[in-house]
């Protein structure tokens, strides 16, 4: 048997009252995903437990089976392990955003979706002043490191605080001498990166400036246990954002890099799909990560958000579907978590989730919110869904 596990990051959503009350779930044509869930079951899951935040870093360890009370230890150093960098145990990781700030107000997490080489040179100049490490992630998201250094405070995460004063979510005075010096970096980073030739360019082109970085997720090297000594199955990420690069890393999974995977709108859906099948050949398992649909619930776009569910069913599951045998594949969809369009944040609600496994019962539902919470899975604890996928269900 081989196993497929497929995330829609934020894919879940909550009611929208000017589109008849329904989901972008239950707006989106997606009859790959409504045919999965009619031949299998539906359910719940609780990716966030409670008192944690709905961090995309939580809920994908969730997923995994790795319980986040036990081994998230911030965004940053999850991140931090898609980087083949020495990290040692008194380092402190933190993911730096690029970010748009105009008279003081969070406009932009993601400065426009700054490219690759825009953000290198801006990091670079960053680094002139020699506090921290700095590491190029994708688009606005980076690492940066202090080396022996304890802090546990860090900023709020800034797609939280869009259309807000950054004066009310930098680090607090928990975060004592340290995070006061931090709070006078990211400062002067505002003054160093708004005259920065590339910013200046993208002025003028009309793009948002990346003309700050923004420091959060704050926390130590996690240590987790091998996903192939956990459940016995050699398994492979593919994603197009370093957080699932990371967490696969570190619980030595492969890593499978695919061209054009981007973590925007515009990712290679089919690649995706077809790296997925091909790392079948000789793994277990394959967790399938699309990020495009969290990027759509922060920007509150509904059409858009639609349209990167109904490009994951035709694009991606349904290419997976026509190239994988049904009687020897289990698969799972679901998202991490809820990133409502009229919210524009992460929400720790339970997610749908929807299970083909050949040969068991099924639901006859159809995919979304609504429908799962009829399903026969009922309500599953986020770090059991793993397990039950592989071994129960």
């Amino acid at each position: 048997m081989k196993f497929i596990v497929i995330v829609g990051d934020g894919m879940a959503d909550y009611p929208i009252l000017r589109h008849g009350g329904k989901t972008p779930l239950e707006l989106a044509s997606k009859p790959n995903m409504d045919m999965l869930a009619r031949r299998g079951r539906l359910g719940i899951v609780k990716t966030v437990p409670d008192g944690m935040p709905p961090d995309s870093g939580v809920a994908n360890l969730c997923i995994l089976g790795y319980d986040p009370r036990k081994y998230f230890t911030g965004r940053g150093p999850l991140e931090a392990g898609a980087f083949d960098i020495p990290i040692g145990p008194d380092d402190t990781i933190f993911r730096c955003n690029l970010v748009t700030v105009r008279n003081g107000i969070l406009v932009d997490y993601s400065a426009g979706h700054i490219t690759n080489e825009e953000a290198q040179k801006l990091l670079d100049e960053m680094a002139k002043l020699d506090v921290g490490e700095y590491f190029l992630g994708i688009s606005y998201r980076h690492t940066f490191i202090l080396r022996n250094a304890e802090i546990s405070a860090g900023c709020t995460p800034p797609h939280s605080i869009i259309g807000q004063p950054i004066h009310q979510h930098m680090i607090g005075p928990d975060g004592g001498e340290l995070g006061r010096r931090l709070n006078e970096l990211m400062l002067r980073s505002h003054e160093i990166l708004s005259r920065h030739p590339v910013n200046l360019r993208r002025e003028r082109e009309g793009k948002n400036p990346a003309n700050m970085i923004w420091l959060w997720g704050p926390g130590k090297k996690p240590s987790l246990e091998p996903f192939e000594r956990k459940y016995g199955l050699r398994g492979g990420v593919i994603a197009g954002i370093i957080l699932i690069k990371g967490i696969g890393r570190y619980a030595g999974m492969r890593v499978i890099e695919v061209p054009g995977a981007t973590g925007y709108y515009d990712t290679n859906y089919e690649g995706k799909a077809d790296y997925a099948v091909r790392a079948l050949e000789d793994l277990d398992f394959v967790f399938v990560h699309v990020e495009a649909p969290d990027e759509a619930g922060h920007a509150g776009d509904v059409e858009m958000k639609v349209k990167t569910i109904e490009d994951l069913d035709r694009r991606l599951v349904g290419r997976i579907l026509d190239r994988v045998d049904l009687d020897e594949t289990k698969i799972a969809i679901l998202p991490d978590h809820p990133t409502p369009i009229e919210r524009r944040m992460h929400m720790p609600d339970p997610v749908p989730a929807l299970v083909y496994s050949p040969g068991n019962p099924s639901d006859r539902l159809r995919f979304s919110e609504a429908e799962a919470r009829r399903g026969s899975l009922g309500f599953i604890d986020g770090p059991q869904f793993m397990r039950m996928f592989i071994s129960e269900l």
